[in-house]
C-alpha cells in the first residue's frame, strides 16, 4: 500500500499487515498514524488522494459554530479509526478550490473519498455515535 505521511507528505510503501505496527515515515521518521486529523490544502489533499487509504474529510470554516462543536468528535473518531482511514480537515476559506471541486454548499460537510472518488457524503455536524455508525457503514473493508 502507498501511505502518505501526514507530516512531510512523502509517500511510503507499506504492507497492509503492517498498518497497525506503528509504522514511521521513511523520509521524516515521524509516525504515519498519530491519531489526529491533518489539516490540508489542495496540494496536501492531492498527495493523500493519490495514496491508497480512504480519506475521511471534514470541510469546515473557523467562523462556523457547528464546525467548532463537531471538531472534537472528528478528532476522537480519527484516533479510534486509524489506520483504517486517513482523516483530513479542509478549511473552505483557505482552500476554496477544494470546496468547489467537491461542490461543498454547506459546512460542515463530511466526505469519504478513495482514489479521488467520492464514496459517501453527509452534511451537518453529527453526534459521535451517529458519526461512528456512518463511518462503519461507508468505510471500505
Amino acid at each position: 500500500m502507498l501511505i502518505c505521511c501526514p507530516h512531510c507528505l512523502h509517500k511510503n510503501r507499506l504492507e497492509a499487515n503492517r498498518l497497525t505496527a506503528n509504522p514511521v515515515c521513511g523520509a521524516c521518521k515521524q509516525p504515519l498514524f498519530n491519531g489526529q486529523p491533518s489539516a490540508v490544502d489542495a496540494a496536501g489533499f492531492a498527495r493523500h488522494a493519490s495514496a491508497d487509504l480512504p480519506l475521511v474529510i471534514d470541510f469546515w470554516a473557523s467562523w462556523c459554530g457547528p464546525c467548532q462543536q463537531f471538531a472534537p468528535t472528528f478528532s476522537q473518531s480519527c484516533a479510534a479509526t486509524e489506520p483504517r482511514a486517513r482523516f483530513l480537515k479542509v478549511d473552505t476559506e483557505a482552500a476554496p478550490e477544494l470546496a468547489a471541486r467537491f461542490a461543498i454548499r454547506s459546512i460542515p460537510t463530511l466526505l469519504i473519498v478513495q482514489h479521488g472518488k467520492e464514496l459517501a457524503r453527509v452534511n451537518g455536524a453529527l453526534p459521535a455515535g451517529e458519526f461512528a455508525r456512518w463511518l462503519q457503514q461507508h468505510l471500505p473493508g
